[in-house]
Parts: structure tokens; C-alpha cells; sequence
């Protein structure tokens, strides 16, 4: 291939449109996240406020904007200026934009949630996060929509999906040795984080079909992403593996936006004709790139080599890192998912009561309830994904440890008896409405999916056992000082 192709590639134009089109659509709901949960979370008076993050970690470690200055203003501004060049792209504003200010509208999108992702400490400690900010940074160099892809970031996206989809699979065969023995997916429909919809369905599969789907799941992970280097049409059969996978794994569960930035990442395994059978897209004439464009993918091709040593030393490794970034730009990071898997479900469930007094069988307890996971036995879990739903998915891993192991909880329950209004809003119900309850409690649950019987003749998606107290029940020291003195 003539060394001019690298730098234009106009068979992969469609490619670029797809790619670019839904990363800015998953970046606009990235920050929309962050404008309605940042503030409860991680703002001046949240859960693990961010100001106090930024005193004790300097700049080279955490790189961000708000180094300079944090505020829940700054952020809201941030987050808003984030949506609105998302939907600037969505929407194809930037398309007609010169290179110098496509790149630029690209570049600042990254810095924006760069700067969120490195305060955001545990709430922002998963590996989907790295992926768009890694996807994101290769969009940069893709250019507008007259000028020719450079195939060299095309590769990037390949080289990025073949390490996501690579690195979880080895994680998995060297993890948990249900993935050896196929029966990880008799567990896994029911114990992943998230549920949504059709998760009871899918657990309710034959076991012989489980076994089915941890082969292909292999097959996806090991077997197809090594088909990525080959030329079409054996690229494509790639491609049509990983995203038909992908596409499983967004019917059975809420994974926020990993599925969809790995769906992106497998569209560069597409030339136009492929895709042009399922877009009707008339794909226009292309202009190459200009020739100091050129010098800049030559350098940005020279960082991305020197960076994939870590990865790939990291996929050779029997000590196999998971979904660690080993710069503070998480760029060309290691990645994989559900190395291990957990046989049982435990759920945490908040409680309140408005006695001043409690008594062993004379307090009433209410339930506070979560948006996306289960506590209502009676509720089908909901579809949230691409969405995410920060708290929800740290309450998954909060019931399986100590909460000494995990700070923001015990803030949580402060802030539930203050009624605190952001924190609230972070909940699907309230049962507290009109004055905060005087004790919280938390406490230990293990869940599992109801048998077809047992659905039909409770009308419950799920079934629960008291495991016992989680936090024992709590209430503010000045609040209860007064209701002695009264």
C-alpha cells in the first residue's frame, strides 16, 4: 500500500460519519450525566466533594481544568459547553467546518471531560470512561466530511477495539474458571450489576444455550478481533462478530455506554461498501488531507506506538491488568471486563423511619428506592443504558464489602437524613417527602430471580432474603440531643 493511502482513504468515509456522529451522541450523554449527577456526587457539599480531591492530588497526576478552579458553577458550565459541541456534531454543524476547527471543536471536547473524569474518583473508576476518552482523542484526527479519513486512525480504532475486545477475553480465561468450565452465564444474567428488561429472560435460558453464549462470547473476544488485521471481506465477518456480540450484550444488560463505544470501534472494520448496504448514504468526493496534516498523523502514529508497549506488555502478562490506564490522559489504556463473576446477589436497601424512638417489632421502616437497581421486588429492572446511573452501580459493589471500604456511603445516609435535595434527586422514591426521617438504616439483602412459577403467582421479578444489618440504624447527634431534651 503506496504510503499516501495512510493519509487518505476515502473508502472508509462512511466509517469516519458513523464513528464521529455516535461518539458525539455518547459524549452528549456523558455529559448530561454529569450536569444531573456530578453536583450529589462530587461537588462542593456531595459525596466525595471534588475540591477536597483537587487539594491532596496535584495536576500531573489527575490532569484537569479544574485545577485552576472548582466550583459547582464552573462545572455546570463545563458540562453544558460539553453538550452543546456534542450536539454539534450530532447534528452536523461542525461537518462543514475547516480541518483547523473540526479538530478543535474535537480537542476541546476531550480537555471538558478529561477534566471531569479525572476529579470523579470511584464514580468515574470504570473502564467505559477511558474508552471515550480514548475513542474521542483518535476522533480528533478524522477530519471533516470533505476530506478523505486517514486510514492510519482507522487502524487506531481497530488497534483500540482489538485490545478491548482481546483484553477481556484473555482476563476472562485466565480469571474465573467458570469461563473455562462454560457455566459463567447460569450466574451472570442475574448477579451483573445493572439488569434491564430482558435480563430475567435471558437467565431463564436453557443452560445448554448459556454454554452457547460463553463459546461465542470466546469466539468474539479471542478469536474474532485477530480477523481485524486481515483485509475485507475477512475484516468484516470480524466486525460482524464483535458487533452482533455487542449487540447480545446490550439486550441483557445496562453496561452505560461500553457496548455503544464498542460497537464504534468495530464500524472501522467497514469500508463503504459494506456499510453502504445498510446506509443509503451517497458518500461524496473527498479532498486529501493538507500536507501539515499530515506531519501531525505521522507524530500522533509515532506516540501511539510508543504508548501500545504498556497494553500490549499488559495483554502478554499472567498478571493482566484490568481497564487501567498507564498515563493520566487515558490514552492507549489496557481494558477487559468481568474477569470474575459472582455465584449470589446482595443488595443493599436503605430504610428511614420517623420514630423518635425505636423499638424492636413496633417501628415502621420505609424503603428508599433506587432508579435502576432492584429494591422493589415487583419492579422489572428498567433500561438505562447508554445512560449510567453512577450510584446505583457503586451501591453493586458496595454490598459486596465492608462500607468502612468505601467512603461515600456513610456521607449518603447523612445526607438521606438531612433530605438533602441534590442527593434525593439521585433516587427513584422518597418515602420522606415532607420531613426527614429521624433514623437510616441499611440493610443487607440477597436477591434472586424469581422461577416462572413463582412470577406468575406473585407477580415478582425478584425473590429476597434478610442477610442482616448492613449500617445498623444511624441518626444526626443535634437531632437526636433535641428530641431528648423534648
Amino acid at each position: 500500500m503506496p504510503v499516501a493511502d495512510w493519509f487518505a482513504a476515502p473508502d472508509y468515509w462512511l466509517s469516519r460519519l458513523v464513528i464521529t456522529r455516535v461518539l458525539g451522541a455518547i459524549y452528549l450523554i456523558a455529559f448530561l450525566v454529569a450536569i444531573n449527577q456530578f453536583r450529589a456526587l462530587l461537588g462542593e457539599r456531595g459525596l466525595l466533594p471534588a475540591p477536597r480531591f483537587l487539594d491532596s492530588v496535584p495536576f500531573r497526576r489527575a490532569p484537569s481544568l479544574f485545577h485552576l478552579r472548582y466550583s459547582d458553577r464552573l462545572l455546570a458550565i463545563v458540562s453544558w459547553s460539553g453538550v452543546l459541541l456534542s450536539a454539534s456534531i450530532v447534528v452536523g454543524l461542525v461537518e462543514a467546518a475547516p480541518l483547523v476547527i473540526w479538530m478543535l471543536v474535537w480537542l476541546v471536547l476531550w480537555l471538558l471531560y478529561l477534566s471531569i473524569v479525572n476529579i470523579g474518583q470511584t464514580f468515574y473508576a470504570f473502564g467505559w470512561e477511558s474508552l471515550l476518552l480514548e475513542a474521542g482523542f483518535f476522533a480528533i484526527f478524522l477530519g471533516p466530511a470533505r476530506m478523505a479519513p486517514p486510514l492510519v486512525v482507522i487502524w487506531m480504532f481497530r488497534w483500540l477495539l482489538f485490545r478491548v475486545e482481546f483484553g477481556a477475553g484473555l482476563i476472562k480465561v485466565r480469571g474465573d474458571p467458570c469461563w473455562r468450565d462454560l457455566s459463567c452465564l447460569d450466574y451472570h444474567h442475574e448477579t451483573q450489576p445493572m439488569p434491564n428488561p430482558l435480563s430475567w429472560f435471558f437467565h431463564h435460558l436453557p443452560r445448554p444455550l448459556h454454554r452457547v453464549e460463553v463459546v461465542g462470547n470466546h469466539f468474539a473476544q479471542l478469536v474474532a478481533p485477530i480477523a481485524l488485521a486481515f483485509p475485507q471481506p475477512i475484516s468484516d465477518a470480524a466486525g460482524i462478530v464483535i458487533v452482533v456480540t455487542q449487540g447480545w450484550l446490550v439486550l441483557s444488560g445496562n453496561f452505560s455506554w461500553l457496548n455503544a463505544v464498542t460497537i464504534v470501534c468495530a464500524v472501522a472494520a467497514f469500508n463503504n461498501d459494506a456499510l453502504g448496504t445498510v446506509l443509503p448514504v451517497q458518500v461524496p468526493s473527498q479532498i486529501a488531507p493538507p500536507g501539515w496534516y499530515e506531519g501531525i498523523l505521522i507524530g500522533l502514529t509515532v506516540a501511539v506506538l510508543m504508548l501500545s508497549y504498556w497494553p500490549a506488555r499488559n495483554l502478554l502478562s499472567r498478571r493482566q491488568l484490568m481497564n487501567f490506564s498507564f498515563n493520566p490522559y487515558h490514552l492507549v489504556n489496557a481494558y477487559g471486563a468481568f474477569g470474575s463473576i459472582t455465584r449470589v446477589r446482595y443488595e443493599i436497601v436503605i430504610e428511614g423511619t420517623t420514630a423518635s424512638v425505636l423499638t424492636d417489632d413496633g417501628t415502621t421502616w420505609s424503603e428508599y428506592e433506587f432508579k435502576g437497581k432492584p429494591g422493589d421486588l415487583r419492579r422489572i429492572p428498567p433500561q438505562i443504558a447508554p445512560y449510567h446511573l453512577r450510584l446505583d452501580w457503586l451501591m453493586w459493589f458496595a454490598a459486596m464489602s465492608s462500607p468502612r471500604q468505601h467512603p461515600w456511603f456513610v456521607p449518603l445516609l447523612i445526607k438521606l437524613l438531612q433530605n438533602d435535595t441534590p442527593t434525593l434527586k439521585l433516587l427513584g422514591r422518597n418515602p420522606f417527602a415532607h420531613a426527614p426521617p429521624a433514623f437510616v438504616r441499611a440493610r443487607l439483602y440477597r436477591y434472586r430471580f424469581s422461577t416462572a412459577r413463582e412470577r406468575r403467582e406473585t407477580g415478582q421479578w425478584w425473590m429476597r432474603d434478610l442477610v442482616g444489618d448492613y449500617v445498623p440504624p444511624v441518626r444526626l447527634a443535634d437531632r437526636g440531643k433535641q428530641a431528648a431534651e423534648r
